[in-house]
């Protein structure tokens, strides 16, 4: 299982913002930035009203304070006033005015915030919606040899995580990004207006923080990077072992597990514990840095005051500024590291949606009335890899109606064949032709459309037994699905069931044996009704009663139809009217069941052995 380590963020304390550890980096930042923005375009005008909004709210808001300073500077000029007999007082009427002024501006701000956070809201649903549609149509589209040689997890992370993060980021990070750099560049030039004095003399904290805020996440970084790493094992292991509990048990595999897992976690225990301290140090001591600005802030403002070049006003309002100030830089440090993070899971998200798809279909796809199920094999060659053939030449011809069993040991090729048929995979050289026209002049919809299929693993998904089977065909009746059911052998186990048809399939699922299963998988390809059929071990999860009962629904169903059966157990397909003996990727032998017995051959040898082991089970 890919883990991902939670991101890690430090609160914003007073008058700083947080702190977040640089994650995974992306090898091209810049390359995949430009994509996203490319992607964003189709949102440009939503993105231009929030960032319109977004920095209308944060210049309301950094205006506030200068226009607080005048109603503190007024008060303090009528105090002294009454205390040295020389004013009219404290002009009431001034202040109330200024007040109710503070109160628009707020307002305003908070409006304006709202509306930007509101729209934002909706291009990152449009957004993560439009990212997971374009993966999914992508995954229709690749071929099954990415899937062959990539974790599933690799692909449900591109899916969840990856495109979450970069939601999390246009949420949230996109509109702080602008009020950010908006707030820095107005309350220095707010600073500025009041003193450039005391400006400079506050800026001069600035290196020293970004000095501290350097030493320590270069010193956590190690740390962060080691507890993200384990936190995915720990994840991985426990995935693994509770996956397969069962067998941990019948192995008596329980204390090495607990050893690897007390492993995984005390490493993580260490690597958190050490990250959490490292980080949890960085606000104490940025605070520590920030009062000692205010505290050389307030006496050169004192000073001045004294010496009547400011107001005490002035003076206030430069110290809310200062604190303004320093919030952004904290913002920017947290937001770069976002950044990065947000362009390794962009990165991740476009090499997947730009992943080599399936060969293209023919551009005048052929369309055959009716298929009367004549294959032809033409010195089919094939490899996964093109250094490591397992098919060499494979010649053979069906004719329509025929019942093809093709037998041999693991590793032959005998599933190959099917994928290959199926077009799951293109031949290296030669052809499969179906009713004399190559595979490859049909859409894939089209010729898949050919089969219906049984295959070896019981494929059911979480809905009904009723819904299952109608998988095989979707506009079919309920009445046909029973049909298709009683033909299957499954209508009597499923109506002993509470719920009958309605019973509902998941993992939970314990009143339904491994063979029941596959019985539901048979049925459904009972009610698709196909041309021809592919029946890959389809027998080898019922035991033998059941298996006969199968076997004469399978005989019945390919009555006239062309039938592809894989099989192990030798002993159901000796009707077939051509077995194609198959070892290292070629055909050995083909004929009979009695044609090749009489031969002695590789196909002798196998029978013979399977035999043999079934009699020695029964000494036993």
């Amino acid at each position: 299982m890919q883990g991902r380590g939670p991101q890690q963020r430090q609160g914003p304390g007073p008058g700083h913002g947080g702190i977040q550890m640089a994650g995974e980096k992306a090898r091209d930042f810049r390359g995949t930035m430009r994509k996203l923005l490319k992607y964003l375009s189709a949102f440009k005008f939503s993105i231009g009203i929030v960032l319109v909004f977004a920095i209308a709210s944060t210049v309301f808001a950094v205006i506030g304070p200068k226009i607080l300073g005048k109603a503190t500077t007024k008060l303090y000029e009528g105090v002294i006033g009454q205390l040295s007999g020389t004013g009219t007082g404290i002009d009431f009427g001034y202040i109330g005015r200024i007040i109710l002024i503070m109160t628009g501006l707020y307002l305003l701000s908070a409006l304006f915030s709202y509306i930007q956070g509101w729209i934002m809201a909706g291009v990152t649903m449009e957004v993560t919606y439009r990212f997971r549609k374009d993966i999914s149509e992508k995954i229709n589209r690749m071929p099954l040899r990415y899937f062959d040689g990539t974790n599933q997890g690799e692909v449900l992370s591109r899916i969840t995580n990856d495109v979450d993060t970069i939601s999390q980021t246009l949420n949230q990070s996109l509109a702080q990004i602008v009020t950010s750099l908006t707030m820095l560049v107005g309350v220095l030039i707010m600073m500025l207006t009041i003193s450039w004095l005391m400006t400079v003399a506050a800026l001069l904290f600035v290196p020293l923080s970004f000095g501290i805020i350097g030493v320590v996440i270069s010193k956590s970084q190690v740390y962060f990077k080691e507890q993200q790493d384990y936190l995915g094992h720990v994840n991985g292991h426990v995935e693994e072992m509770f996956g397969s509990h069962n067998v941990v048990q019948a192995f008596n595999g329980e204390e090495k597990s607990i050893e690897q897992f007390e492993d995984y976690n005390n490493t993580l225990f260490g690597s958190a514990w050490k990250s959490q301290f490292l980080s949890g140090m960085m606000m104490p001591i940025m605070m520590f840095v920030g009062n000692l600005s205010y505290v050389v802030v307030c006496i050169l403002g004192g000073w001045l005051t004294v010496r009547n070049t400011i107001t005490i006003g002035d003076v206030q309002a430069f110290v809310q500024y200062v604190r303004m100030f320093t919030q952004p830089l904290g913002q920017i440090a947290t937001i770069s590291n976002v950044l990065q993070q947000t362009a390794a899971a962009a990165e991740r998200v476009f090499e997947f949606l730009a992943e080599d798809e399936e060969v293209n279909e023919a551009e005048a796809p052929i369309q055959l009335p009716a298929v009367t199920g004549r294959v032809d094999f033409q010195h089919v060659k094939f490899g996964y890899r093109p250094d490591r053939i397992i098919i060499n030449d494979f010649s053979a011809t069906v004719n329509p109606g025929q019942k093809i069993a093709i037998v041999g040991p693991t590793g032959a090729g005998k599933t190959t064949l099917v994928k290959l048929l199926m077009r799951f995979y293109d031949v290296n050289s030669g052809a499969i032709l179906i009713d004399g026209h190559n595979i490859q002049e049909f859409t894939r919809k089209d010729l898949r459309g050919m089969f219906g299929m049984v295959l070896q693993d019981a494929w059911l998904y979480n809905n009904t037994i009723m819904e299952n089977i109608r998988y095989g065909r979707l506009n079919a009746t309920d009445e046909e699905v029973i049909a298709a059911a009683k033909a299957a052998h499954v209508d009597h186990f499923v109506r002993t069931l509470a719920d009958g048809y309605n019973t509902v399939l998941n993992e939970e699922t314990t009143n339904i044996s491994q063979g029941q299963k596959q019985l539901l998988t048979i049925a459904r390809a009972i009610l698709a009704d196909p041309q021809m059929l592919i029946l890959d071990e389809a027998t080898s999860s019922v035991d033998t009663r059941t298996e006969i009962l199968i076997q004469k629904a399978m005989d019945a169903l390919m009555q006239n139809r062309t039938s592809f059966v894989i099989a192990h157990r030798l002993s159901t397909i000796r009707n077939a009217d051509l077995i194609l003996v198959m070892n290292d990727g070629d055909i050995v032998e083909q004929g009979t069941h009695l044609e090749l017995l009489a031969r002695g051959g590789f196909y002798a040898d196998i029978y013979n052995s399977q035999f043999e082991q079934a009699e020695a089970g029964y000494a036993a």
